[in-house]
């Protein structure tokens, strides 16, 4: 695919982006504001540096403490390998967990990631995801939605957040 096919599919800029990301950083912060501390767990590996992105924004709008946390599994066969949290030692007792992903397609991802994160008794589960397409098979809604996108199933959504492109593509 050239670049030129790619740009003519391109739904969201880099300046879009970053639009997105702080008004989900302040939407996170309104929602949580009584928290001393919040933990972003990002889906490795675009999840996770959105997770970041948003981690910067939130710690410059608002006192609270950002712990971030990566969430490896494997996305295409989530049961032949176990979700790994990084760092292990994390403690999310009675913390606030927001689950980062760029593209929230059918929830199937984010479904299997909870069982990683409810024996660890944390005080609630947040999603924020960069697009939402709107297919659910998992009772997964998103708490906070960069951007909203009906596509049909055979369209895909490609998120780039790469130093040197960032954009987001319906392909």
């Amino acid at each position: 695919m050239t670049p030129q096919t790619h740009h003519q599919n391109m739904i969201l800029d880099k300046g879009q982006i970053e639009q997105k990301i702080i008004r989900m950083a302040y939407e996170i912060y309104e929602q949580n504001f009584e928290e001393q501390e919040l933990v972003l767990a990002g889906i490795y590996q675009n999840g996770y540096t959105l997770a970041e992105k948003l981690a910067l924004q939130l710690e410059a709008i608002s006192p609270i403490k950002v712990q971030l946390l990566q969430v490896n599994l494997n996305k295409t066969a989530p049961l032949e390998a176990p979700v790994i949290l990084t760092p292990a030692a994390i403690n999310l007792s009675e913390k606030v967990v927001v689950l980062v992903d760029d593209v929230l397609n059918t929830g199937k991802t984010l479904a299997y990631t909870l069982n990683s994160f409810l024996p660890k008794n944390p005080k609630k589960i947040e999603i924020a995801t960069l697009v939402d397409r709107h297919h659910p098979l998992y009772p997964m809604a998103a708490t906070y939605t960069g951007y909203s996108l009906a596509t049909t199933l055979r369209e895909r959504v490609e998120v780039v957040l790469e130093e040197n492109e960032v954009a987001a593509y319906l392909l």
